[in-house]
């Protein structure tokens, strides 16, 4: 169901956002807090649902799947070239046992994450997936078997890390050029997804936060600029109103 989902999503992007200027926390999960985040069900399917458990002590979002598809879609305004990099955690209880991301018929994951990317009309629209694997292993990219538009990535596979949270950081705009061969345009929104309906069985996956932060060598930038500046403050002398002595050449300073 992904050429589905994403026109749902097409849709719900319809009307205008503000843009964000700094760090971005969309997923406040932990906070049990879903304020963004709009369920997006997909047409003649059962829904997924979606709610806050606990899990060590701490409050996660889980996703029940059981013969079902739908996600939670929260929009976006973003430039990747300055807010590249997205953050997360996820768990799974099991794979898809008849998943197969290669083929429609077996298209369920039990833990799935979008960065959409609007290109005007829907059928230019593109999206990354990053994936836990039901038979492709860690590192593996495939075109989804719906969309040549939606290309998806594995970050975890198989059972191995079943019942375990694991953490990913990626670049998004680097994910994109490698995937499409071209800078990528604004970024929509953001969505997850636990779906079971293509196979019929049932699935369970656990969303941690999500953030997405600034490109670093914006970061590292404004940190050499702040540097610069007190070293500047710094060395420059004082005259209480009096003339200054003539000074010695200054020592260079090298900021790394």
């Amino acid at each position: 169901m992904n050429s589905t989902f994403l026109c749902c999503i097409f849709l719900l992007l319809s009307a205008p956002v503000l843009r964000a200027e700094n760090e971005i926390q969309i997923g406040k999960f932990s906070s049990g807090d879903l304020t963004g985040w709009k369920d997006q069900t997909i047409f003649n399917t059962k829904k997924t649902i979606y709610s806050f458990v606990q899990d060590n002590g701490k409050t996660v979002l889980m996703a029940k799947s059981n013969n079902s598809a739908s996600g939670l879609v929260y929009k976006l305004n973003l430039d990747p070239k300055t807010y590249q990099t997205i953050t997360w955690s996820w768990k799974i209880e099991h794979t898809v046992k008849k998943g197969n991301e290669k083929i429609k018929v077996g298209h369920d994951f039990a833990a799935r994450l979008y960065v959409v990317f609007p290109r005007g009309f829907f059928s230019r629209t593109r999206a990354i997936e990053y994936v836990w694997g039901n038979v492709l292993h860690r590192g593996d990219t495939l075109r989804s078997p719906y969309s040549k538009n939606a290309d998806m990535i594995v970050l975890d596979a198989g059972e191995e890390l079943a019942g375990s949270w694991t953490f990913h950081q990626r670049n998004i705009y680097e994910d994109y050029r490698n995937s499409f061969g071209e800078d990528p345009p604004k970024i929509g929104a953001i969505a997850i997804m636990t779906d079971s309906d293509n196979t019929h069985e049932s699935a369970v996956g656990y969303y941690g936060d999500i953030g997405i932060l600034p490109a670093p060598q914006e970061k590292e930038q404004k940190n050499k600029e702040q540097l610069q500046k007190e070293l500047k403050n710094k060395e420059q002398p004082k005259s209480n109103g009096l003339p200054l002595p003539p000074a010695a050449a200054p020592l260079p300073v090298q900021i790394h």
